[in-house]
């Protein structure tokens, strides 16, 4: 009876205390989230926030930068997709740039490249000078807002690459954001006669629509074949190792992109291209130029953000840059931006929410699992 009253006392004191603790106003809630913010900001160094910041900067704008680049090429006169495909690889010795002072004054040394990594650098770097050069048939033919919108179904294929290939699961959120960007890429579809530009026939319209999809599916599938990599070969994922695996695929990239401009004899177009277009020479260089070095900026933000944060904060800053691709797009090229692109755009940014927070709250339910003894 004693120890039956002294549970029913426990009980009673415990719901007492829970009844009484007072609840957070939200002048309490915004206190305790700068004091999180803080705390959070002390446990770092300034040189961690400075690269951090450095960055997401680069990631937010280096890439839709890329995109916009490329819609001016085919805007303003270009016309070969080999040369603007071959513009997001010929700047690899940038990104090799970055190794070599981890090399020289660093505590690190270069991967050992076995014949089987180097046939695996070979096939990815394949793939991406095949990927680079469907999205180039896609700016070429679609407006950038749309052609942005289009290339986040690569998260889709992604997830789906992901758990065939490497087992990842897919939980409710993955699956929900699959379903919802989907539905997101079908309503452009729908609007496809008031998203051409003048010149574009709806038989253009469609191959840059398609070439998208597919373009988005193969580079699903490379990034679910670079972790592969890394998990049954390389065996870490350390920022250098990552560096490294970018500058050996961009090469073969480079070398297998560089082959097919041969071939398709436009390195000597270059000069008839530069004479026609709109801005002159100059402009037709620097665009060329630029496009080489935003799209290498942004590997390397998105890199540097996957080492010093997450995958999660990575995702964040996709879910960003779509929109402000989109907007971009609207101000400088007028990208028609009708009622069924905004639904789309939303759609797409709750689709990367929702797979955001899936992820996130995997993650954290993993680490939070105490070891078995």
């Amino acid at each position: 009876m004693d120890i039956e009253r002294s549970h029913h006392s426990n009980t009673i004191s415990g719901a007492t205390l829970e009844e009484s603790r007072p609840e957070l106003s939200w002048q309490g809630q915004i206190t305790a989230f700068t004091n999180l913010v803080w705390e959070t900001y002390k446990s770092k160094p300034i040189s961690y926030w400075i690269l951090l910041f450095l960055s997401s900067s680069a990631m937010l704008t280096a890439f839709p930068a890329s995109s916009l680049l490329s819609r001016l090429y085919f805007a303003d006169g270009g016309k070969s997709k080999w040369i603007i495909s071959w513009t997001a690889v010929v700047g690899w010795p940038l990104t090799a740039l970055f190794l070599a002072p981890m090399y020289f004054f660093g505590k690190v040394s270069p991967t050992p490249l076995s014949l089987k990594l180097l046939l695996w650098y070979i096939i990815l770097g394949f793939l991406t000078a095949a990927d680079n050069l469907m999205f180039a048939w896609a700016y070429a033919y679609l407006p950038a807002s749309t052609a942005s919108l289009l290339a986040s179904t690569s998260l889709i294929f992604s997830a789906l690459c992901g758990y065939f290939i490497v087992k990842n699961r897919l939980n409710l959120s993955s699956i929900n954001a699959i379903v919802v960007i989907t539905i997101g890429a079908v309503i452009i579809g729908l609007d496809s006669s008031s998203d051409r530009f003048p010149g574009i026939t709806k038989s253009q319209y469609t191959q840059g629509f398609i070439w998208d999809i597919l373009g988005s599916a193969l580079h699903g599938l490379i990034f679910a074949l670079s972790e592969l990599v890394f998990v049954k070969i390389l065996g870490k994922r350390s920022f250098h190792v990552v560096l490294e695996q970018q500058v050996m695929v961009s090469f073969f990239g480079f070398v297998f992109t560089t082959i097919g401009l041969v071939i398709n004899n436009d390195f000597k177009g270059m000069r008839l291209e530069a004479s026609s277009f709109k801005q002159g020479r100059a402009s037709y260089s620097m665009v060329l130029i630029w496009a080489a070095i935003t799209f290498q900026l942004g590997i390397l933000g998105s890199t540097a953000i996957l080492f010093l944060a997450s995958t999660v904060l990575a995702g964040v800053l996709n879910v960003v840059r779509v929109p402000l691709t989109a907007i971009a797009a609207v101000i400088l090229f007028h990208d028609p931006m009708s009622g069924f692109k905004i639904s789309s755009l939303i759609l797409t940014v709750w689709g990367f929410g929702s797979y955001i927070v899936g992820s996130s709250s995997s993650s954290s339910s993993s680490s939070n699992k105490a070891p078995e003894h």
